[in-house]
């Protein structure tokens, strides 16, 4: 019996088995209605449950768990590097379920991606980073400073919306004042809004515009001038001294 004589023989074996299944089926079905009716229900009952009670996304997110330390200092990269960026590596490389550490420094900027095992929790992750970050915070040079990103991702962006003033009696400082001050505390207070990004606008400052000719007539220097902008904004509040019971 050659090749084409088995796959004769075995096409009508497999379609007496295939019919004998359907057969018994149909016979069990027929034979237990009722039991055939409650799994129908069952289904249907999981089904409308699962529908209800399953989270939906336009995008899924289906990256990494990881948590983005950011840091700033006005230094060049290569001292950010060095003093900012690696100590903070080293210090989350340990830390446990932590799968890759991945460092960037620019010139102010250093930002560290601390990736995650898979099915860890976010919310877990991120405090074990910020307990590594409090040890190594002290060993930083002054002035730089270290936080946390959102727990969110840029999947996460579910909606834009832009002030328009359409009577043209604000300028774009007051629109991002109000932003800032107003609308993004508002937005921040809805439940599942995990961070508002403003962009745009003019961010309220004050400069100090210093005449150089003026000053070296007065014989101040401009570490003179910062020193005394820094003790304006400065504010200090008197204290109580108790002796024998009276203030």
């Amino acid at each position: 019996m050659g090749p084409a004589d088995s796959d004769s023989l075995i096409g009508p074996i497999s379609d007496r088995f295939n019919n004998r299944i359907i057969d018994s089926v149909i016979d069990f079905s027929v034979r237990y209605k009722a039991a055939v009716f409650i799994a129908v229900v069952l289904c249907c009952i999981a089904g409308y449950w699962c529908m209800s009670t399953i989270r939906l996304d336009a995008i899924p997110d289906l990256g990494d768990t990881q948590v983005i330390v950011y840091s700033r200092w006005e230094r060049s990269p290569e001292i950010i590097e060095s003093q900012v960026t690696y100590p903070i590596v080293t210090a989350l490389v340990g830390a446990p379920h932590v799968k890759t550490v991945r460092g960037v420094s620019d010139f102010g900027y250093s930002y560290v991606y601390v990736v995650f095992d898979d099915q860890t929790d976010l919310y877990w992750a991120r405090s074990r980073t910020l307990e590594y970050l409090s040890a190594v915070q002290a060993q930083l040079p002054d002035g730089v400073k270290t936080q946390i990103g959102p727990d969110a991702t840029s999947l996460g962006w579910v909606f834009q919306y832009a002030i328009v003033d359409t009577t043209g009696t604000h300028t774009l400082a007051d629109l991002r004042s109000y932003q800032d001050w107003y609308i993004r505390y508002y937005l921040r207070s809805v439940p599942g809004v995990s961070d508002v990004a403003p962009i745009g606008g003019f961010t309220r400052q004050y400069q100090v515009n210093v005449d150089p000719n003026r000053l070296r007539s007065y014989g101040i220097s401009m570490s003179q001038v910062v020193a005394a902008v820094h003790e304006g904004n400065g504010e200090t509040s008197g204290r109580l001294l108790e002796f024998g019971g009276t203030e």
